[in-house]
Formats: structure tokens, C-alpha cells, sequence
């Protein structure tokens, strides 16, 4: 029977719970692609031939193309042409065209559909598109790049656009014989074509269309031959190349130990890393990996110890990606955090390797593991392995789920396993699938043949169910047992009964005067004995996915326990996430936590105090609409807390200053300068009237002085945005000027903002910090809505970008009228391409609506109490 169909996507028995697909009747198998970029009119002519594999006779081929003329279509099987001028039919809302024939093609044949298209080099950095940068000169340059991922590629050529769908590319692009032309592969030719320069590429392994990446513009570059295939990095002219030597190097080395790692050599002929003038993030194409500037380059000179690491872990993380998504593929995007939660996770483990002294597994319980619970806590979660049908679903799963609890399943595995086992499942899953596709339960039975141990069935159900378990804890002196009982957790801790109906098979890891014990918990409750009830706690290292709840009393012993060293790093921190986390909720009291952190004043580590003040970030955003008496003794608890060891740790930085050192001055002199201590204050306003600002503590001494100054400070931070010569300080200074509270200099920001001095990635930098008062918060919100159809027209809702403003805009908000303004204005505003992300936000109002209800005298009485209220 010859194939049929009605609107391009696919009805046959792979389509899996209604995704939108496409048809199975056709697979491609090669494309050859030629794309001549025209920076006069921002447009580009482009010819694709696609070798296929008709599975079925067929008298149609669909395929994917967005914002794509395509001028003309030919199709020929066996040698001769079936059609040359076929009809053409394209739906915009699934973005799929489709080719009809007058007579079928037979199944098994050798078939070629030929396509000439115009496409447009866009703003909206999506596709193929096109990037801006100044010269000395002030004469405004342009290169063109790419960006696929999730699904943009389409957007660059028509094609069959889903990573299951791998193809082999041969790609060629035409350039002015000036510029630089970049792809997947190294180059096979270069010859002269119409006075320009036709640079043919060498033709790659089977790859998905999400991963194919070309970039055309004037470059420099640096190279190392230190791996066995040569490694360089590219930047824009305005740009200094050698600020590219640092992730050069790292790259080099990273390469060498993932190729040890995986037992898998690295298969393509070159990598190139390129800082991208128009870019968000990275992007792991196979070969040529993308970067925005500020994650690649950097100038050591200039450079925070946290800026510093952020860009190692991103090199890192993307060089992961070069087997774990390129070489081995998720067969759809509901197995996103197959890419994505095992890039994190190696990142964090070759970091460790390569860093030992910067303790990356300490301040994992913090960052990581913490973004995880965030947003998993919220009843519009999502699970790790979520279904998705439609595009517009695809973008919004890029998020800490995906990422976050993705890799802390990972961690997880890796104490349940031990790394070296579980690196070794990994070395059979990679040569097992090797240019091919997997779904979740391959890595399972990959680390299950490794391990012997029930791997799927344990780890299964943290990833296909939404949230995580808090476990409640109570003691039986009499038979020195303490008794667990699971629950799902909500921050909202309103869970229904239907809510509550997975149980986990919790990992307890219980550390007593003994050791560390591995326990299984997998029924709802159960008992365990403990040598000694004077010590014991839960989560050894936090490497367990839930949250612990303790007595009151239990709590404070375990305070003591701490000031005592017989808790690790990790254990105090996670100790304060859980406490923290367990009074929002209402678990807890919020004065329990308040007099935990009270008594945590002689801690010495980083990533305590950096917990610590986590804690306290999140109390002051829920109160962040509370009368002013409360606040400021907010303000005063966290001055008395942090200001003696902020001044004993100083904020002068020298050569002996290692990096957790550095990173732990540069906390406490930000934190007891938010306070208001008037001794970092005053030196902050020092230190800006001098220029002598260390990179450390260069965004604190910006927010200081403009939390605190006037319209001349302002002008001078936007100054340094608009003419620093360091990339770093102009970001620096730009995430900075929300810090001004005057309602003149807050329109100034937000006029700024939405002007074509702040490029579309950077939009949400200068909203992230007026996010931190309530000034900030009433006006972004009342911008929002003012400039709606302006905003939407610079950043797509077909994007993620949107969401991702539209989440910072309205997730600061406390009241239920401010509720119910959000929820008023979205009522006719469609939402498809960011409901998950308004759905996340909403509930995060809701969560410190139930929070300030509980616990709004619960505080101000503790306050009282202990004199802070006074204080003032």
C-alpha cells in the first residue's frame, strides 16, 4: 500500500503516547548541504540534497522546516527523476513541509530529494543567525552562527529534525575569501567560486541535526597540539585570543581523561571552541562547540576565583557531551537528562580530579543538589524523564530538573555503585551504543550487567516520577531505634493523598559513632537500630535525594555535633538546606532554623556559611513585603552573624589566598555588606572611589554602593558597563545596576534593559538583581506588562528565553493580590510555549503566601526575643 497522510505527522505505531513526529516512511541518510551566507541583507541561499531510505512505497516525503522559502523541490529515485517540480504544502504550527508526488516511489530505493531555499540570518539567535560586535573604531562587524538545539535546526535548512534521525553531513559554505568558515568537520577543500571562496567540509559520522554547527566571520585563533588532534579557540577581532589560553589548555586536558574515562577514543578530527558575541549559555556541537564570551574567555588578570570555575565546569560540561548526547544519543527529548544530568555530573567529577584544592563535591550539596529541590519541591515539577509531545514543550524542560536532579540521580548511583563501577557501566553503555540512540533503561542495564545489582529497579522510580520524599524521624530511647516513615515533599506542604502514593527506595546512609552504614529504606516506614542515640544522622554527605526531618531537639544536638567536627562539610551544609527548606515548608518552625543558624557563628567552611546564607537569602525574599521594623531586624540578625567573621577574614586578597579562600572573603565581605555593616560599607564606597576593586568582590562593591548612592554612582557602574575594557566588569557592572533603588534610576535600568545596548542573552542580568527589593520587584513586574507585544517581539515564545523572564518577573511576589494580578494578566495571554514556567512561578508565590501565614508572628516573636527587633 502506498503511504498517506493529512498533515505531516506520524500515525504509525513508533508514535509513542502522540508525540509530534515525523512519518516513518522515509529515513534520511546523508545530506549534503551548501549555505551562502549574505551580510548586506541578512539572508542566505542555501541547496540541500538528502540521501534517503524509503521503508514503504510512498508518494510524499514530510520533513521539518521553519521560516524557511523553499524555492524548489525535485526528487529522483534510481538515477532518474520521479518529479521535479512537486507539490509543496507547509504548517507553520507543527513546522513541517510536505512534498507530494504524482507517483509513488518504491519502497527500498535509492532516493535523493533535492531542496533550494532562502532562509534569513536572524536576531533571535536560533538556526542560522547572525551576531553583532563593535570595533575599536565603533564600526559594527558581523559573523553568522548557529545554534540547533532543541529544535532550530530547521529553522537553518529543511531537514529531518528529531535526534533519533541520524545522518551522516557533508557540509560546504561560501564566504567572502576574508572570512573564516567553520564546521562539525575539518576541511576537505577550499576553491575559488565567483570571486568568493566555496570551503567544503569532510563528510561526518552519523550525528543528529540538533548537533550541526557552521560559523562564518572574521576570527583569530590559537591552537594546541597537545592532544592528539588539534584543538583551538576562536574569537571575534575585538577580542583578545590569548584571554582563550586557560580554557585552550583545559580543554586539552579534559579530552585526554574523558578519552581514559569512557575508554573511547575521541572520533573526530579536530575541536574547535568559539566565544560567540550573540550567544547564551554553550552549546556542545560535535566539533565545534559554541560559547557565549563570557564562558570561555577570560582574562586572568581580571577574573573572579567563581567566574573562573564557572567557566571550567562549562568547558568541562560541554567536552562531556561530546560522547554522553553526540556520540550517544537520546532516542527523543523526554530523555533530555541523558545528556544533560550526565554532562553535570562529569563535569563535577573530572573537576575534582583536576581541582582537588577547590572541593567541588562540598559545594555540589549547595549548588546542584539545592537547584534540584528548588524546583522539585513545586507541585509543577516535572520528572526527570517527562513526556513531551509538542515543540513547544521541549524548551521548558531545560531546567534544573533535567540538569540538577539529573546529576544528582548520578551522584546518587555513584555512592550506590562506586564510581569506578559505575564508570565502567559507562564504558560498556558508550560501546554498545556508539553512534546510535538510547532510552533511560539502556544506561540501566549497561550499569546492572556492570554491577550486579538491581539497577533499574532502584533507580527507575527517581526518574520517572515528579518530587522527592522528605523523611520524618522519631526515637525510641528505650530500644536506642529511631523510626523513618516517607512522605512526598512540597514546599507548599499541602500534599494530597494522590500525591503520595510513590515510595522510594531511599538510600539512609546513617553515620553514627560507628561509621557510615548503608541503609535501604523501600516501604513507607521502617526501623532501624543505632549503637549510641547521643549521635546519629541521616544522609551521610547528602548524597541521597530527600530532605530529613528531624525533632526540635535532634536539631540542636546535631548543632552541637557539628561545633564538635563530627559532622563533614557536606553533612553541615545539607543539614541547614534541610533545615531551611523543612521551615519554609512548615514542617518546622521558621524560629527553629533561625536559632540553628544562631549558633552556627564559629563555623570555618565556605560552603557552610555559603549554605548558611542561603537559608537567609530566602527568608528575606519571603518577607521581602513585611513592614520595614521586620526587615531590618533580618537585616541586623545577619549583620551580627556574618560581620566579625567577615572582618577576621578580611577582604584584602593575596597570592597566599587559595581559591575556596578567596571565593570565602568575598561571601562574607558580600553578605555583611548587604547588612549593613557600616565598616564594609564604607570601604566599599572607598574601594569604587578608588578603582582599586578586586575581581572578587567587584559585583558586592557595585550592589553596595548603588544600594546606597545615588544617580553619580549609577552613572559611573553603567559607565564601566558601557566602556570597560574587561568583558567581565561590563557584565559585572550590567548584572549590577538593579541594585539602585530610586525609582528614577529603577526606569533607567529597565529602559536600558529593553534598549539595543543589552543584547537579547543579557536581558535578564540587571532584572536579576532588582528582584532583590521590593522596589525592583513592583516596577519589573509593571514593565512587563507594559512592554509585553515589545518583549515578546525581541524574545520569541517559541524560544525559552520568554519564560525564563517571565519566571524572574512574577516568581518574587509574596501576597495573594500580587497572585492574582499575575494569574489576571496571563488569563488572555496564550501561554503554551512558557505554562510551565508561569505554572512554576505561581507556585513559588504560593509557597511564601503559606509561609508568611504560618510563621509571620512565629519570626517576629524570635526576633523579639532575642533582641534584633531592638536593635534596629
Amino acid at each position: 500500500m502506498c503511504s498517506t497522510q493529512a498533515d505531516g505527522l506520524s500515525r504509525s505505531a513508533d508514535n509513542i503516547d502522540g508525540r509530534e513526529i515525523l512519518p516513518t516512511n522515509v529515513k534520511p541518510l546523508h545530506y549534503n548541504l551548501t549555505l551562502e551566507p549574505n551580510f548586506d541583507n541578512f539572508t542566505y541561499d542555501g541547496t540541500v540534497v538528502i540521501d534517503l531510505q524509503v521503508n514503504e512505497e510512498t508518494n510524499f516525503i514530510s520533513l521539518n522546516s521553519n521560516e524557511i522559502e523553499i524555492h524548489s523541490a525535485a526528487i529522483s529515485s534510481q538515477g532518474s527523476v520521479i518529479e521535479a517540480q512537486p507539490d509543496i504544502s507547509l504548517n507553520k504550527d507543527i513546522q513541517v513541509v510536505t512534498i507530494s508526488f504524482s507517483r509513488a516511489i518504491p519502497a527500498g530505493s535509492d532516493t535523493q530529494l533535492t531542496l533550494v531555499f532562502t532562509g534569513i540570518l536572524n536576531e533571535n539567535m536560533a538556526g542560522f543567525y547572525r551576531s553583532s560586535y563593535k570595533m575599536e573604531d565603533g564600526k559594527t562587524e558581523y559573523l553568522a552562527a548557529t545554534q540547533m538545539e532543541a529544535t532550530d535546526a530547521r529553522r537553518a535548512f529543511p531537514c529531518f529534525d528529531e535526534p533519533s534521525l541520524k545522518a551522516r553531513f557533508t557540509l560546504t559554505l561560501i564566504a567572502d575569501k576574508s572570512m573564516t568558515c567553520l564546521g562539525n568537520m575539518d576541511v576537505a577543500s577550499e576553491s575559488d567560486f565567483r570571486g568568493k571562496k566555496a570551503v567544503k567540509f569532510n563528510t561526518s559520522p552519523l550525528m543528529s541535526t540538533y548537533l550541526i554547527a557552521f560559523v562564518v566571520g572574521h576570527l583569530n585563533f590559537i591552537e594546541s597540539n597537545s592532544f592528539h588532534i588539534p584543538i583551538r579557540v576562536y574569537a571575534t577581532p575585538e577580542q583578545d585570543i590569548e584571554h582563550g589560553r586557560f580554557s585552550l589548555e583545559l580543554a586539552a586536558k579534559t579530552l585526554d581523561f574523558y578519552e581514559k574515562a569512557f575508554d573511547s577514543q575521541f572520533p573526530l578530527p579536530k575541536m574547535d571552541m568559539v566565544a560567540i558575541p550573540d550567544f547564551e549559555g554553550a552549546m556542545e556541537n560535535w566539533g565545534l562547540i559554541t560559547y557565549q564570551s563570557i564562558y570561555l574567555l577570560l582574562d586572568e588578570k581580571t577574573i573572579s576565583a567563581s567566574r573562573k570555575q564557572i567557566i571550567a565546569e562549562t568547558v568541562q560540561h560541554e567536552l562531556a557531551h561530546q560522547w554522553f548526547g553526540n556520540l550517544v544519543t537520546m532516542d527523543f527529548w523526554d530523555g533530555l537528562w541523558l545528556n544533560e544530568g550526565f554532562a553535570t555530573w562529569m563535569s563535577w567529577y573530572s573537576f575534582n580530579v583536576f581541582y582537588p584544592e577547590w572541593k567541588v563535591w562540598e559545594n555540589y550539596v549547595v549548588d546542584n543538589l539545592q537547584d534540584a529541590f528548588s524546583l522539585d519541591s513545586l507541585r509543577s515539577s516535572h520528572p526527570i524523564e517527562v513526556p513531551v509531545k509538542r515543540t513547544d514543550e521541549i524548551n521548558q524542560i531545560f531546567d534544573a530538573i533535567s540538569y540538577c536532579k539529573g546529576s544528582s540521580v548520578l551522584r546518587m548511583i555513584s555512592k550506590y555503585l562506586g564510581e569506578d563501577v559505575l564508570l565502567q557501566g559507562v564504558q560498556n553503555y558508550i560501546k554498545t551504543h556508539a553512534y546510535g540512540n538510547t532510552k533511560t533503561s539502556d544506561l540501566w542495564a549497561a550499569l546492572a550487567n556492570t554491577s550486579g545489582k538491581p539497577v533499574k529497579s532502584v533507580m527507575e522510580t527517581w526518574t520517572k516520577n515528579v518530587g522527592f520524599p522528605v523523611i520524618s524521624v522519631t526515637e525510641d530511647k528505650d530500644s536506642s531505634t529511631i523510626h523513618v516513615k516517607q512522605n512526598r515533599f512540597l514546599q507548599t506542604n499541602d500534599v494530597r493523598p494522590d500525591e503520595d502514593t510513590v515510595i522510594y527506595p531511599v538510600m539512609l546512609a546513617l553515620r553514627t559513632t560507628q561509621g557510615v552504614e548503608e541503609l535501604m529504606l523501600a516501604e513507607r516506614e521502617g526501623s532501624f537500630k543505632v549503637p549510641d542515640l547521643d549521635f546519629f544522622k541521616l544522609n551521610a554527605d547528602h548524597s541521597g535525594l530527600y530532605r530529613t526531618s528531624y525533632s526540635p531537639e535532634r536539631l540542636a544536638l546535631l548543632g552541637k555535633a557539628a561545633k564538635l567536627g563530627k559532622l563533614t562539610v557536606e553533612d553541615r551544609a545539607g543539614m541547614i538546606a534541610d533545615a531551611g527548606a523543612l521551615a519554609a515548608s512548615g514542617h518546622q518552625r521558621t524560629s527553629s532554623i533561625l536559632e540553628l543558624l544562631q549558633n552556627m557563628d564559629s563555623e570555618t567552611e565556605f560552603v557552610v556559611w555559603s549554605q548558611i546564607l542561603n537559608v537567609l537569602e530566602t527568608l528575606h525574599t519571603g518577607w521581602i513585603f513585611e513592614n520595614g521594623e521586620t526587615k531590618e531586624a533580618l537585616k541586623c540578625f545577619q549583620r551580627k552573624l556574618v560581620s566579625d567573621k567577615a572582618h577576621e577574614l578580611g577582604w584584602q586578597f593575596s597570592d597566599g589566598d587559595d581559591h575556596v579562600r578567596q571565593q570565602f572573603k568575598a561571601l562574607l565581605f558580600g553578605s555583611a555588606g548587604i547588612a549593613k555593616d557600616a565598616t564594609i560599607v564604607q570601604a566599599a564606597k572607598y574601594m569604587f572611589g578608588s578603582s582599586a576593586i578586586h575581581p572578587n568582590i567587584r559585583d558586592d562593591v557595585f550592589r553596595i554602593v548603588l544600594k546606597h548612592g545615588g544617580a553619580k554612582e549609577y552613572d559611573l557602574v553603567l559607565d564601566r558597563f558601557r566602556n570597560s575594557p574587561s568583558s567581565e566588569e561590563r557584565f559585572s557592572a550590567l548584572g549590577s545596576l538593579g541594585a539602585a533603588e530610586d525609582p528614577a534610576l529603577i526606569r533607567r535600568t529597565l529602559d536600558l534593559t529593553i534598549s539595543t545596548e543589552v543584547k537579547s542573552q543579557d536581558i535578564t542580568e540587571p532584572l536579576s538583581c532588582l528582584q532583590k527589593h521590593a522596589a525592583g520587584i513592583e516596577a519589573s513586574w509593571s514593565w512587563v506588562k507594559s512592554n509585553w507585544d515589545s518583549l515578546v517581539k525581541r524574545l520569541p515564545p517559541s524560544l525559552d528565553k520568554l519564560g525564563r523572564l517571565v519566571q524572574m518577573t512574577t516568581s518574587s511576589f509574596c501576597t495573594e493580590e500580587q497572585m492574582k494580578d499575575v494569574e489576571g494578566f496571563f488569563s488572555s495571554i496564550d501561554a503554551k510555549d512558557f505554562d510551565r514556567s508561569l505554572e512554576q512561578s505561581l507556585d513559588a508565590i504560593r509557597v511564601k503566601i503559606h509561609w508568611l501565614h504560618r510563621d509571620r508572628e512565629d519570626v517576629a516573636t524570635w526576633l523579639s526575643k532575642n533582641k534584633y527587633l531592638k536593635a534596629t
